[in-house]
Order: structure tokens, then sequence, then C-alpha cells
């Protein structure tokens, strides 16, 4: 059951509202002033306040304020109830955090529709949803209440894409989604000597191509299938729509599909100064994280050996020493061009 604190100093307003609270199963507290309201938030922690503005000893403003100077209850959905009308108190109100703000007199169904809407919207930032297919069924259904399925963009494709095919490429401008079905994806970046650095690697069950619809501006970077991918193509109108439809929800998708931002930091710094043998360490401990199947036993790389060394930030030539070494030294071996990982830890201890 959901606790609500109503903070009203009109009495015949705060016992008529309380009622219909109660009558829609909710908990209610109630304050007749500004004072007694905040030690009430402060005190049993509601899940939702319901606030006036004229009130004696302290105003709705006041109460506002100080609620969000507490962290236990600063992001507790706060609704102001008021009389005032003038457009002035609606931007004060919202500029300060309120959630929303329902003028006197209203009825009963716009009340609770109000409350409703912020209670879900509330719960729904507190979830936390798993960067891939499943976790986007979940952030639908929790947003929507409907099943994950129907929520998929209706007539999606699914395309296939053959090895070192593009998926997108820098400086177009997206018009999809893309979840990876099947397969291995590479982003690069390329200079004016043809050169590639790799950006970013992906695997069955990631998405690509957000940055840019998120930003509203062209690839940054190219895409490029590693291996066969099958890859399912979701509309951007349909992407658009998902986060416009609530801004929980697309703080949420932000949060879900940027994780990468920091590893991605540290590979940046890492191609930037260290050695040579701890940039092809790092090279293939990455792609150990990212592709290994603890049901596999070793871990095998099938790779090619120019893709390799885009990803380790170094030159072909120096790459295939260094793996050499590495083979001499019992780390790996070579089998028919596939790298096996043989002593993982010795590996992993190179980068620290």
């Amino acid at each position: 059951m959901h606790t609500i604190l109503l903070i009203e100093d009109n009495t015949d307003i705060r016992e008529n509202t309380a009622e219909i609270l109660e009558l829609a199963g909710y908990k209610v507290l109630t304050a007749e002033n500004g004072k007694v309201g905040v030690e009430l938030a402060l005190e049993h922690k509601p899940d939702l306040v319901i606030c006036d503005i004229m009130m004696p000893v302290l105003d709705g403003f006041g109460v506002l304020h100080l609620l969000q100077r507490s962290e236990e209850v600063r992001d507790v959905p706060f609704i102001f109830l008021t009389a005032k009308t003038e457009r002035t108190d609606f931007r004060k109100g919202m500029e300060m955090g309120a959630d929303d703000y329902i003028t006197k007199p209203f009825n009963g169904t716009e009340l609770l529709h109000a409350i409703e809407s912020r209670l879900k919207k509330a719960a729904l930032k507190k979830q936390d949803f798993s960067a891939d297919l499943e976790g986007l069924h979940k952030l639908m259904h929790a947003a929507t209440g409907k099943e994950s399925l129907q929520m998929l963009p209706e007539g999606r494709d699914t395309d296939k894409y053959k090895k070192k095919q593009a998926i997108y490429m820098e400086g177009n401008h997206p018009i999809n989604l893309f979840y990876i079905q099947k397969g291995k994806v590479k982003t690069f970046k390329r200079n004016d000597e043809g050169k590639e650095l790799v950006v970013e690697l992906y695997n069955a069950g990631d998405f690509l191509g957000y940055v840019a619809l998120l930003e509203g501006t062209v690839y940054k970077e190219t895409a490029e299938a590693i291996e066969e991918c099958e890859i399912t193509l979701i509309p951007r109108e349909d992407f658009e729509e998902l986060l416009n439809n609530n801004h929980h929800v697309a703080v949420q998708f932000v949060r879900m599909l940027a994780r990468n931002v920091t590893s991605k930091e540290q590979q940046l710094l890492g191609l930037a100064y260290n050695s040579l043998r701890k940039k092809v360490a790092e090279a293939l401990m990455h792609l150990h994280k990212k592709y290994s199947n603890a049901q596999q036993g070793a871990f095998a790389i099938d790779i090619s050996r120019d893709n390799l060394a885009t990803i380790a930030g170094t030159a072909t030539e120096s790459l295939i020493r260094t793996l050499g070494d590495f083979r001499e030294e019992k780390l790996i071996d070579i089998k028919e061009g596939a790298i096996i990982i043989l002593n993982e830890k010795k590996l992993s201890n190179m980068l620290y």
C-alpha cells in the first residue's frame, strides 16, 4: 500500500481529499500546514506528497524546498494543489522541481489519475535494466504496462550481413537502432591515411547506433561485421517514441546503453600510454571478456591479425611479433590462425 502525504490548510478540502484517497486504497497522512507536513515527510518518508501552496507558517514552495534538501525524500513525487492559476506560479513550481500541478476545484478522477501516473514513473525510475533485448522488453513493459512482444516495433526487419560488410558508415544520418541477433560487430574510425582505430566491439544481445540517435547527429564511426551477422532494425520513429513518451524511460535508456563510456575512456588511455605488450594483452583480454563462453573451456580467438592490431592500437607487424613472444612464454597458442588463451591469469596481470 502506497503512503500519500496530504498538506492542506483548508479543513474541508483536506478531509474530503483524504477520504477519496483512502477509498482508492492509499494510506493517507494529513498536515494542516507546511511545517507539520515537512516533519511528517521526514518521519514517514511517503511515496508521494500532495501540497497546497498558500498556507500559514510555511507555504508550499517552502515545503518543496526543504524536502529537496533532504537526501531521503528529495526524489519523492511532489504534486502542487492550489486555487492559484497564474502562469508565474505554474512556472515557479515546475522550475523548483514539482512533478505536477492540479488546480482547485478538481474532481477525484483527475486527482487519482495524476497520482497513479507519478507513482508509476517513480517506480520505473528506481528499476535497473540490462543492456540487451530482454532489458528493452522489461523497460517497454514497465513503461506501458503492455507485454514486451507487443511493444516491439511492428514490421521490423532482420537483415543478414556478410563478414566485412558495413552496417552503417561514418557521416551518414541514422534511421534505425540496430540490435544484434547473431554474430560480432566492430565500430571503428579511420584517419586520412586509412588507418583504423576500433572504438568498440559488439556481440549478440547488444544494441548499436544509438549514440547518433540520442544526439540527433550523424554517425561518428563506421560499423562493420566481423563475421556473418543477423541484425534487427528498430525504426528511428519507434525508438524516439519510446523516449518521448516518458522522461524516466529516456533516462533509463540512456543509462542502460551508455554504461560502456568508462571502459572506453580506459581503453583510450591504455592506447595512449601502455607498452606494446600491455596493449596486446589488453586487446586479448577485452576479446575474452566480450566473447568468451564459460562453458566452452579454453577460449579461442578467431580474428584477423589486422582487426586485432586495430583493437590493440598498434601495427600489424608489431602485433604478430608480440603474439610470437606470448606463444613462446606459453601464454597463448596458435592453431590454424586462431589464438587460444592458455594463461588468462598472467595476461590479466600485465594490465596492472
